[in-house]
């Protein structure tokens, strides 16, 4: 399929990367957003599919893509049974576009790959083939969401510096806090230029909410000199679970939970930041960096 990084098709992608950022600086921009998280079981991906919903409802055009590789179940909280995913983008037999479909709350879904299809690390070139593809991806929606997988992988990284803000997601409990930490050093120590957000789900209140994002901000502020802004929060709420069981957006089975409040006023913040023009370079010219020397 792809061996030591070359394919036949690699001179003309890069050649289609470079009509897209012509395209694109005529164009209104488009912000694209990874979110991760430290570590796993922090309601990552639920997070991704509601936000999505959120933004969508807002009346952005939004696409969703699954890049959690090997572990993506974004699918699954959205009731779809694909055909297709992202290893028929990675073998070369389609494009994001061509596997996305029409997910509930009105936005754009790409499928990613399920445990067991492929390595939970993919090559530097596989990874530069998907973010490559999701810059193809702009010209048709306004906000770009990757649901990255967790930890410090090479997929997670290759995203986060390829975007225009990470949300971080953590949680209150103390691994959780050590891992977002662990995480935000080893994005600093890659000179990430994207924006952090840090987003603290199941908190019990609201100032425990603040403690946890200060307590994290303020340590990497003394010790990293690196800025980390407030992504907001989630409460702890039954109804989440329950939609999870359903396989449906919370947001949607129940808009008037304290979860879906609280994630709507996450969605309207994140709407004004999409209006405003994409960070310096753009997502387009950090894209093509990886292909054009």
């Amino acid at each position: 399929m792809f061996v030591d990084g070359t394919q036949p098709g690699h001179t003309d992608q890069a050649a289609r990367l470079r009509r897209l950022v012509q395209t694109a600086e005529s164009g209104d921009a488009v912000r694209s957003i990874a979110i991760t998280s430290g570590k796993g079981g922090v309601g990552k991906s639920n997070i991704a599919v509601n936000l999505a919903a959120c933004l969508a409802g807002r009346g952005l055009r939004v696409t969703l893509v699954d890049a959690d590789v090997g572990l993506a179940n974004d699918d699954v909280l959205l009731g779809l049974r694909c055909t297709h995913n992202l290893s028929h983008v990675l073998s070369g037999q389609r494009g994001m576009e061509d596997i996305a479909v029409d997910a509930p709350g009105g936005f754009r879904f790409v499928p990613g790959l399920s445990g067991g299809q492929r390595s939970l690390d993919l090559s530097e070139f596989q990874c530069r083939r998907l973010i490559g593809q999701m810059a193809e991806l702009e010209a048709g929606c306004d906000v770009i969401l990757a649901d990255c997988g967790a930890g410090l992988s090479r997929n997670v990284l290759a995203f986060a510096m390829a975007v225009d803000a990470v949300l971080l997601v953590t949680t209150p409990e103390p691994t959780a806090v050590a891992d977002a930490y662990a995480t935000i050093k080893r994005l600093w120590r890659e000179q990430c230029r994207a924006q952090i957000h840090l987003l603290v789900n199941l908190a019990s209140s609201r100032a425990e909410a603040r403690e946890t994002f200060q307590r994290i901000a303020q340590v990497a502020e003394k010790f990293l000199r690196y800025p980390i802004a407030d992504g907001g929060y989630l409460l702890q709420d039954t109804h989440v679970e329950l939609a999870v069981r359903m396989r449906f957006p919370f947001v949607l089975r129940y808009p008037r939970c304290p979860a879906s409040a609280c994630l709507g006023a996450v969605a309207v913040r994140m709407a004004k930041r999409a209006a405003r023009p994409a960070a310096e370079g753009g997502y387009f010219r950090r894209v093509v960096g990886l292909f054009v020397p």
